[in-house]
């Protein structure tokens, strides 16, 4: 016999907003503190994405920097590099989880050790590769000599340095430092603490481990839909059938909610059960003083764009790849928040011999009527931003065409 699911809960679009901005430490934003803050997020959240473009900080940096008051990119290198707390990994895409996390991977791990896909180096090349990190590390593909070149995933490139992805990507080695973005590698049994490494894969079944991994990601994003998207990407053997499976399987077992927005009733949401003291609060506390943020473009916050749109009435999307001539804003475009809503997008640019911070464009959204309250806030998250980078200078690029309009920013950062 069937087991009944429980009913779907329904909210109202401005709770939704509120309840998506709290569970993300934005709501108001910058109330952690120091390494501790940050890793109460990541642990709260499952991880954060990493990207190593770096215009104005890595992704994980501006991710952090408005959740954590004060922070500085030192605090994550620590955190991963000197305090093991954390790890360089892969869950959606590249990414920074706990350090307890990496038992759960390995079933993901193994797979790829398993499946030799037609691009993966030589077995004898990977040996070699393997038994000089063993004799050498931590060691970066700089530290070899070896020239020759194989066809790789994103095109010819150093054999070496093939081996060192290929090894990191089943488990083999891990990052044992950064020098901006130039990864050293060591074997994983000299970073993964003995405790952790020695566990064995939890999950009895690969559906024990879907379960585990859906329900973490509808954890990472706060409000989740079922849809397809790379907001569910990195979990291993889960398509839209998988995926509707264990969602299915979880409303079943008490652990995710279906929630309905009754602004948008043809559509259907999930939250984690753990969640919702987060969705109360912010039904009965009083709302907080509105506050201003600066959003990273892999920001968890924003990483299903529907849900955002759905919620925000803000289209956002990342035009790096875009070609110059197709990018509807600029090439690294952050949306800024104040309160509980979308307010404007900001082209930035840094200098980071000089210590310049450019705003080449910024963009109100059409509803927002600019008050003393707004400019406030955004002095505040101006000083805050730039503390973060350690910011000397700030100047309004060329497309800023009436400079007097963010005088007031100027002026008070």
């Amino acid at each position: 016999m069937m087991t009944s699911l429980p009913p779907a809960i329904t909210i109202s679009k401005s709770d939704a907003r509120r309840f998506m901005l709290s569970h993300h430490g934005l709501y108001p934003p910058r109330q952690r503190l120091g390494k501790a803050g940050v890793l109460d997020y990541i642990h709260h959240v499952g991880c954060i994405q990493f990207d190593p473009i770096n215009i104005v900080g890595r992704n994980p940096d501006l991710v952090l920097q408005s959740r954590v008051k004060d922070y500085r990119p030192h605090m994550l290198d620590e955190l991963l590099y000197s305090d093991r707390n954390l790890l360089d990994g892969w869950d959606k895409m590249a990414s920074i989880y706990a350090m307890e996390d990496w038992p759960n991977f390995t079933r993901r791990r193994e797979w790829l050790r398993e499946h030799i896909h037609e691009r993966r180096p030589p077995q004898e090349a990977l040996a070699d590769t393997l038994e000089q990190v063993r004799q050498r590390g931590p060691v970066s593909s700089l530290d070899f000599k070896e020239t020759i070149k194989v066809d790789w995933s994103w095109g010819p490139t150093k054999i070496v340095r093939a081996c060192l992805e290929q090894l990191f990507s089943e488990g083999y080695v891990g990052v044992d430092h950064r020098v901006n973005n130039r990864r050293s590698f060591d074997l994983i049994e000299r970073l993964v603490r003995a405790e952790f490494l020695s566990q064995p894969d939890p999950f009895d079944t690969e559906e024990d481990y879907q379960y585990w991994h859906v329900h973490r990601r509808v954890g990472s994003m706060g409000l989740a839909q079922a849809r397809t998207g790379e907001c569910w990407g990195g979990i291993l053997g889960v398509g839209s059938r998988e995926r509707q499976a264990a969602l299915k399987r979880l409303i079943e077992k008490g652990k995710i909610i279906p929630v309905t927005i009754a602004e948008i009733p043809k559509k259907e949401y999930y939250l984690r059960r753990q969640d919702l003291p987060t969705l109360e609060a912010v039904q009965t506390d009083p709302q907080p003083e509105p506050a201003a943020a600066f959003i990273a473009a892999l920001d968890n916050f924003i990483w299903n764009r529907n849900v955002i749109e759905d919620l925000f009435d803000f289209i956002y999307r990342w035009e790096v790849y875009k070609p110059k001539a197709l990018r509807e804003y600029g090439y690294y475009v952050l949306p800024v928040i104040y309160g509980d809503r979308f307010i404007a997008r900001i082209d930035p640019s840094f200098d980071k011999k000089k210590r310049i911070l450019t705003v080449n464009n910024w963009w109100w959204e059409p509803d927002v009527a600019v008050d003393d309250q707004i400019r406030m806030a955004l002095v505040e998250a101006w000083n805050d931003f730039a503390a973060y980078l350690n910011v000397q200078e700030i100047i309004l690029g060329d497309a800023i065409h009436d400079p007097d309009e963010f005088r007031w920013m100027l002026d008070n950062t």
